[in-house]
């Protein structure tokens, strides 16, 4: 018997250990579950509100009412989610909604309708979890992407008095801006980039303006011929396709957010290409905004979108494993059982 009991013992001590999980679960804590319902209701309130509004049904308050809803709570969730005043932030939200909708004033609902597209845009990035696997990473960014749009139609019911451009600067900056101050506490600080880090912001930043320059340049300088093609390969793809991607959201804004998720699972600096994403969560309330977009064009877009971008997320990804990690199926596989970095579930404060 007692070869046996130890022969047992060692066949359980040469077992692998179980592999940790991260868990992405809803916090089942009998407080955080009742304000979760409040969230939900609220937000699904906001909503209807705003397509009944939509379909000339119901008095003519209801799309002011239903984009004050979602947006006060939406500044609610990120504040919570970041650790911020509650208290201070949701009453001032409410207000300046209310203020902007009960005055009609341009001005007013304008930059009302950019802090709630802005704030939905950041939530996004902020909902997120660690992710070891590129699967759960694209899951990610399709809940970035989905909150996005939830703030973006609330946006809408503010009814901006803005160029469709001017909406996408001033929407992309402040949530930029929004975005980049979390990460500064989320990421530790500047001293906490390391080397990783600071290529990512720098390759990032680089990224970005380069982006931003071209776009304006075209817009303004380009010469007749460039600006033709390069409109014509777009109505190419929307006579065949139905739709294009959106560059910068392609290019930058997801493969950066499916990296910071992955990234994330392994070390805080992941948090810093998270910051990123927001160049793919801030443009949706741009073409939600667009009165001349149908919605069956908008859809296709984010999905184009959506998979070059994670075509893109899923190449960076490899090529980081490649240079930094293991290599062989096997040796990923134990590393992403090792990728268990704490943070909290998605319902619970980050700080």
């Amino acid at each position: 018997m007692s070869e046996r009991g130890s022969t047992d013992r060692r066949r359980r001590a040469s077992r692998p250990a179980s592999r940790p999980r991260l868990t992405t679960r809803l916090s089942v804590q009998p407080g955080t579950r009742l304000i979760l319902w409040l969230h939900v209701a609220v937000i699904l309130a906001g909503l209807v509100a705003l397509g009944l509004s939509g379909v000339e049904i119901g008095p003519s308050w209801l799309d002011g009412a239903g984009a004050v809803a979602i947006g006060t709570t939406y500044v609610w969730i990120l504040a919570a989610r970041t650790g911020g005043q509650v208290l201070v932030f949701v009453p001032l939200a409410l207000a300046v909604g209310l203020v902007a909708v009960v005055l009609d004033n341009g001005v007013l609902r304008s930059g009302t309708a950019v802090m709630t597209s802005a704030a939905g845009a950041a939530l996004g990035v902020m909902v997120t979890v660690p992710a070891p696997r590129f699967l759960s990473a694209a899951r990610e960014v399709v809940v970035a992407l989905l909150v996005a749009g939830v703030g973006a139609v609330a946006s809408v019911g503010f009814e901006p008095r803005l160029t469709l451009e001017r909406f996408d600067y001033a929407t992309l900056a402040v949530s930029l801006g929004l975005v980049f101050a979390l990460v500064y506490r989320l990421g530790a600080g500047l001293h906490g980039l390391g080397t990783r880090g600071l290529v990512i912001v720098v390759g990032g930043g680089l990224t970005l303006a380069v982006a931003m320059a071209y776009a304006e340049l075209l817009r303004r300088y380009g010469t007749p011929g460039l600006v033709h093609s390069a409109f014509d390969a777009v109505h190419w793809m929307r006579d065949h396709l139905g739709a294009s991607p959106r560059p910068l959201q392609a290019l930058l804004g997801i493969p950066a957010l499916t990296w910071g998720c992955h990234q994330r699972a392994r070390r805080r600096q992941g948090w810093w290409a998270c910051a990123f994403g927001v160049t793919a969560t801030a443009p949706v309330a741009t073409l939600v905004m667009d009165p001349a977009l149908p919605l069956v064009e908008l859809a296709l877009i984010e999905v184009y979108t959506l998979l070059v971008g994670l075509a893109i997320g899923f190449v960076v990804i490899r090529l980081d494993l490649a240079l930094t990690g293991s290599r062989g199926r096997g040796a990923r596989r134990a590393e992403e059982a090792t990728a268990v970095r704490p943070e909290p579930v998605r319902t619970a404060a980050l700080l």
